[in-house]
């Protein structure tokens, strides 16, 4: 298998330990799912592996890696929304859909050290599975990270390294020591393994429902879940199970909108935005790294931008929690969005919101 680099097109092993193509392209993997069938389906995996045919796996390096992350219920919140509770995996986030897949891939080319940048639940579900695999790992996080997220990364045996400002220059840091000591760079956002984990959330919903909601809302920093659940949907649509694409209802933080503005103005690129403190940390992401291809896929399928208004994030996370619903500040802003987007487009029912992140992990 081969990545294809999104700039110049050149292909690159997928054993390859280099982070992006030799001309700074990211990649993308060379690889088209067989059309949807349910018999492909291992329903005696009860993990999201039970979708490996639909995913870019080359052995079964998976079977030593998983922790039975995926099929996460999907409960009734009200007459027009439902939750799917992906805070119910192991390291308590969504994260450990992609997490899953990546340290995969790593186990499978033979990785022994790996580090990652995250704004807290990326790496904390990289360190747990790279743990599980017997890989070293040092994960970057930006001053200010809950400490809840800073314990649960170094648990797991991980080296945590504190760095001062924004969550991008972070991802400049860690960066920097991948690009000067060639250390594997386990990243969820320049790595498309981690995508085809994400990519599980959709055919999770697709099994369980038996159809696709009307609307679909999702948090957008750096776009991970974004994009699985496009290439999953697009993937649906094309094996004819689906007849048409869902309205996604992709949501920023008020405080760092660059999508949402581009998508404004028309851009093809993000842009350029001040990022400020705000409770909606996990989206702070002032310079997506994949900007252009996000954009691409808003108008291919006329996915609407919408933002969390700050002000209403905690009030979004108390009323779900008089539900029994306790959720991290970044996933409460994923409910104030929807609330704030039904001001503006009306009632809006049939909709599925991703419960992406435990309360527990919001100490700060």
């Amino acid at each position: 298998m081969n990545y294809i680099c999104t700039c110049c097109g050149k292909r690159t092993p997928t054993t390859s330990k280099e982070p992006r193509c030799e001309c700074g392209g990211l990649f993308e993997l060379d690889y088209t799912p067989p059309k949807w069938d349910e018999s492909l389906i291992d329903k005696s995996e009860w993990s999201q592996f039970r979708y490996r045919r639909f995913m870019a796996l080359e052995d079964d390096a998976w079977k030593s890696v998983t922790m039975g992350e995926g099929m996460t219920p999907i409960i009734r919140f009200d007459d027009d929304v439902m939750l799917k509770m992906d805070y119910y995996m192991p390291t308590l986030s969504f994260k450990d859909r992609g997490a899953a897949t990546l340290v995969s891939h790593m186990k499978s080319i033979g990785i022994t050290d790996c580090v990652q940048d995250s704004s807290g639940n990326a790496g904390n579900a990289v360190a747990a599975y790279a743990a599980r695999a017997g890989i070293g790992c040092e994960i970057f996080v930006k001053e200010g990270t809950s400490p809840s997220k800073i314990r649960m990364i170094k648990s797991h045996g991980a080296k945590v390294t504190e760095v001062p400002g924004s969550r991008d220059h972070c991802a400049d840091v860690c960066r920097a020591k991948v690009r000067d000591e060639h250390v594997f760079y386990a990243n969820h956002v320049f790595n498309p393994f981690f995508y085809e984990g994400m990519k599980a959330y959709i055919y999770e919903t697709f099994e369980q429902l038996g159809r696709i909601p009307a609307n679909i809302v999702v948090p957008v920093g750096n776009g991970t879940l974004y994009i699985g659940v496009v290439k999953a949907l697009e993937h649906l649509l094309a094996s004819g199970v689906i007849d048409k694409f869902p309205q996604i209802i992709a949501l920023q933080s008020e405080k760092c909108d660059p999508l949402f503005r581009a998508v404004e103005m028309k851009a093809e690129e993000p842009i350029e935005v001040e990022v400020v403190d705000t409770m909606a940390e996990g989206i702070a992401i002032g310079k997506p790294s994949r900007g252009h291809e996000l954009l691409e896929m808003a108008y291919k399928h006329n996915i609407r931008f919408v933002t969390a208004p700050e002000d209403k994030i905690l009030e979004a996370r108390a009323k779900l929690a008089s539900r029994g619903i306790y959720c991290e500040h970044t996933t409460a802003a994923n409910y104030a969005a929807y609330l704030h987007y039904c001001e503006q487009y009306g009632p809006t029912p049939d909709t599925l919101i991703t419960m992406c992140g435990a309360g527990i992990k919001s100490d700060h």
